[in-house]
């Protein structure tokens, strides 16, 4: 099939307009405007194959996936046998989808012993991304597990250094994620693991979902973790029956996006804007993967214009 898709599409036009209008930033001395993606989480189409997936998410308009390497997902790395590696690198260049990240769930706690599990995991992960994009390989994302901050975070300390080692062998970014309820669950927690490790390649991954309805504001919390941060996440949590329950980004219009992204770009970050679809959505009865990402389009998208703010 030889028709654009409609991201293609635009980002042809945007280059066309600007090559026109004979715009370089570089050579005219001035600093270029801050251009971030948007994204969305396959983490979201748990039962789609992947190449099917990516089609998808690049038609409804996104400039960016993220990979799910969960078990049950169709990307996990064991299941990826040479062939279908070469396909899916083949979907993703078809589309101009850049590959920003991957999703992984493997816990900073326990003993030396049971990381090394963990530490395997992490290597065919990085492996598997730069088999997929080896002159842009992604970033690997994940929380920390549960358990009690005061008691574990200095295992979590030392765990992390040996995560260190990993992501500096294989070239690859590892950002941790504060997760509400998590035994990492405050923006200045996953400040202190990171400043405890001091190394470029351990960063942390933003979702203020996980801070709304805590008394932690979106200001507060981004200039805490931004200077931090390698990617930021987006979805949104209503509070039901006094629980906390994510929901898609956008949905409950208590969170500023356009102000988001503002301030995102003031505190220096120029990486992806990744929409997330929780568990809590996607395991409803009737889910629709294709239509919970055109709504997360839908809500997001506008807010980079706002914002005036580039997709990249």
């Amino acid at each position: 099939m030889n028709s654009l898709t409609r991201r293609q599409f635009l980002y042809t036009a945007s280059a066309a307009a600007t090559s026109l209008a004979g715009i370089n930033w570089l050579e005219a001395g001035k600093t270029a405007k801050p251009e971030l993606t948007l994204g969305f989480s396959l983490y979201g189409m748990p039962h789609l194959k992947t190449e099917q997936a990516i089609q998808a998410v690049a038609e409804i308009g996104y400039d960016s996936v993220e990979l799910c390497l969960m078990d049950a997902w169709d990307a996990t790395p064991l299941k990826l046998n040479a062939e279908r590696r070469k396909a899916v690198s083949k979907t993703l260049n078809d589309t101009g989808l850049k590959l920003t990240s991957l999703m992984e769930h493997c816990n900073l706690t326990g003993s030396k012993a049971s990381q090394q599990k963990v530490l395997e995991r992490l290597k065919r992960a990085a492996e598997l991304g730069h088999t997929l994009k080896p002159d842009q390989p992604p970033l690997i994302e994940t929380t920390a597990g549960s358990g009690k901050w005061d008691d574990l975070k200095n295992e979590m300390r030392d765990n992390l250094k040996e995560w260190a080692k990993v992501a500096e062998s294989t070239k690859t970014v590892i950002a941790v994620k504060p997760h509400r309820g998590g035994v990492v669950d405050r923006p200045e927690q996953g400040v202190w693991l990171v400043q405890q490790i001091d190394s470029p390649w351990i960063r942390l991954n933003y979702d203020y979902s996980h801070f709304t309805h805590r008394n932690i504001s979106l200001e507060d919390s981004m200039r805490i973790m931004m200077p931090f941060t390698s990617f930021i996440q987006v979805k949104d949590t209503i509070m039901k029956d006094n629980k906390a329950r994510f929901v898609l980004p956008g949905e409950s219009g208590d969170i500023d996006y356009v102000q988001l992204l503002k301030l995102a770009v003031k505190n220096g970050y120029r990486g992806d804007i990744c929409c997330e679809v929780s568990g809590m959505v996607f395991k409803q009865k009737g889910y629709d993967p294709i239509a919970a990402a055109k709504t997360c389009y839908q809500n997001i998208a506008p807010a980079f214009q706002q914002a005036g703010i580039t997709r990249g």
